[in-house]
């Protein structure tokens, strides 16, 4: 793409000649993806630029994702590590919940479509992709009907029944059993006979096919591979949650992913009353975008007369602010800190007042001026909010200090 100056992916429509009779049926999965040009906005779904209907070969521009797909880490002899399924059952949740709230059900959630992002040989990100099957809740008049791969697809799904996210959700699960075991829940060597287990028979336990699941991991992917959609998780942050959980406390090894993972700092934000008017798409840029750093006791934040250009905000531990010696304010989790000299208008302004010194070890994320403009205009925006809520807070409890006759309630 020239004008932006950024590689794209191009999807082409292509009828094969023997099904030309058919091609309303492709041209549903061209209109299907044209839908949603400029509508998918989540750091785990691959985004849709462009449609063009030319009519020799319809095409689609997408967001372009080097690396591979899930497919290749579905063989016995080149399976990711438990830490790295979790981590990655997480994402896809988190974005498919995402979708959902959108009015949108994919269809066709199977490893072929999940493109992975690669370090080396460690999955580092994934994006959902192929929206051709999708359907939209509000109007499904261009849908196809029954869509969806064999290995992965729910009972509702192949029975034709009304659909809502737990049909995702079950073929979600369907993808992270094949990761883990090396094999999909059900194989047939027809189709009949694979649409019988579908509807009739129980995946094998986990345990024997693999070392070292945890009895937590297991009880959610058969819960989700329930054959009534009621008998699921309800939401998808629930479904998210219950990964996440497998992951803080400490259920499976690690491995190659020794840092902080993706899924422990986005529940960390979560939990901030700093990040409470974020939404899960703002939040996971924040945690792509920010600078996560731990300090030890006694590391000094700011000193006074410090020009500073970074704010913090504590997400665990807890600092101490002192004015000529004198301890003035003790800061805990949640708080933010130097974001006055990051928003003044003037380099004197910018100078601290105040040392802040860390009083217990503490993790904390920041923003300069640079990374702040790489953050998305709905994401600045939380963020003036959220600093409006700070001012307002802090001038408040001035006031109350001053006993000030007209308080603000």
């Amino acid at each position: 793409d020239e004008f932006r100056d950024r590689d794209v992916a191009i999807k082409c429509v292509r009828i094969p000649e023997h099904l030309t009779s058919d091609a309303h049926y492709f041209e549903c999965f061209f209109a299907a993806e044209a839908d949603l040009v400029g509508k998918l906005e989540h750091p785990n779904v691959v985004q849709i630029y462009d449609a063009v209907p030319d009519p020799q070969l319809p095409y689609v521009v997408m967001e372009y994702v080097p690396g591979t797909t899930l497919k290749e880490f579905c063989r016995a002899d080149n399976l990711l590590s438990l830490e790295q399924i979790v981590e990655i059952g997480f994402k896809c949740a988190m974005a498919l919940g995402y979708v959902w709230r959108q009015g949108l059900i994919h269809r066709d959630v199977k490893p072929a479509n999940v493109l992975a992002v690669m370090d080396r040989d460690t999955v580092v990100d994934v994006k959902i992709s192929d929206f051709g099957s999708v359907l939209r809740l509000d109007a499904d008049r261009t849908a196809v009907h029954r869509v969806g791969s064999l290995a992965y697809i729910s009972p509702e799904q192949l029975d034709g029944a009304t659909l809502d996210a737990r049909a995702d959700m079950y073929s979600l699960a369907a993808v992270l059993y094949h990761l883990i075991a090396g094999r999909p829940p059900f194989e047939g060597r027809t189709q009949a006979a694979l649409m019988h287990q579908v509807f009739n028979d129980v995946p094998a336990p986990l345990g024997p096919l693999r070392d070292g699941v945890p009895a937590s991991l297991e009880a959610l992917l058969q819960r989700a591979l329930e054959k009534n959609p009621a008998d699921r998780p309800g939401t998808w942050d629930e479904f998210a949650q219950s990964l996440a959980g497998v992951i803080s406390r400490r259920e499976v090894p690690r491995g190659k992913l020794q840092g902080v993972l993706d899924s422990e700092r986005f529940n960390l934000l979560r939990a901030l009353d700093f990040f409470a008017g974020f939404g899960d798409v703002e939040l996971w840029e924040v945690v792509h975008r920010a600078k996560w750093q731990r300090f030890n006791f006694g590391h000094a934040l700011y000193k006074k007369g410090q020009e500073g250009r970074n704010f913090y905000i504590v997400a665990q531990g807890s600092v101490e602010v002192f004015r000529e010696g004198n301890k003035v304010a003790a800061l805990g989790k949640g708080a933010s800190i130097g974001e006055m000299a990051y928003l003044a208008p003037s380099p004197d302004l910018r100078v601290h007042q105040a040392d802040v010194l860390v009083t217990q070890a503490c993790t904390t994320i920041s923003f300069n001026p640079e990374t702040m403009a790489q953050l998305s205009a709905g994401t600045k925006h939380r963020f003036d909010a959220a600093f409006i809520n700070v001012l307002v807070r802090r001038l408040h409890a001035a006031h109350e200090a001053l006993d000030h006759p007209r308080r603000i309630l």
